[in-house]
């Protein structure tokens, strides 16, 4: 009898401790997830980064030749573009990428004073593409704030933080824009 009680206890504690292992290994694997999407949607910021640099040229040159005297900003474009694909930093691209989308704003804002330029062709189409590229870049900004937000609330909450600290994962920075590119833009013309 005493026998049987002590294999019932033993063959209990093997599946308490194999439900543990089991559980501790989901948890240890979802926060792997979460953190490889955070990674991913990084990525494919960077991705849509990368594109909005590579077709800024374009549109620079275009603009070029109708606003010779528009070069502080055009200047401020392509010193911002050039850094962008320098730094590997995240928060370094960041701020790279806000000077930029604030000089287009500045830049659309600047072509209307030339109506030959705003019914140019080559200049609507590549206007149209960087503000689909300014909304792509910003959906994937929430995305990737959303990521960042699950995977800091996972690993903040029980049980997880216990695999959490376990396995050493710090809390993620979210994207955020800098106080200076909340500002009103003001032209000057």
């Amino acid at each position: 009898m005493i026998e049987t009680n002590t294999a019932c206890i033993l063959s209990s504690f093997v599946v308490i401790l194999v439900f543990i292992i089991i559980f501790i290994i989901l948890i240890y694997n979802r926060i792997i997830q979460l953190e490889n999407n955070i990674n991913k949607a990084w990525a494919n910021i960077d991705v849509s980064l990368k594109q909005r640099s590579n077709e800024l040229p374009n549109l620079v040159n275009i603009v070029k030749a109708y606003m010779k005297y528009e070069k502080d900003l055009l200047v401020t474009i392509t010193k911002a573009r050039s850094y962008l694909n320098q730094v590997d930093d995240i928060h370094k691209k960041a701020a790279a990428n806000e000077i930029i989308s604030e000089s287009l704003k500045s830049l659309f804002l600047v072509a209307e004073k030339y109506p030959e330029l705003k019914a140019q062709e080559n200049f609507i189409f590549l206007q149209k593409r960087i503000t689909a590229l300014e909304n792509e870049i910003s959906d994937r900004r929430e995305y990737f704030n959303d990521c960042v937000t699950i995977y800091n609330t996972r690993i903040k909450s029980f049980p997880d933080l216990l695999i959490a600290k376990m396995i050493k994962v710090d809390k993620k920075g979210l994207f955020k824009a800098r106080e200076e590119d909340k500002k009103e833009i003001k032209l000057n013309f």
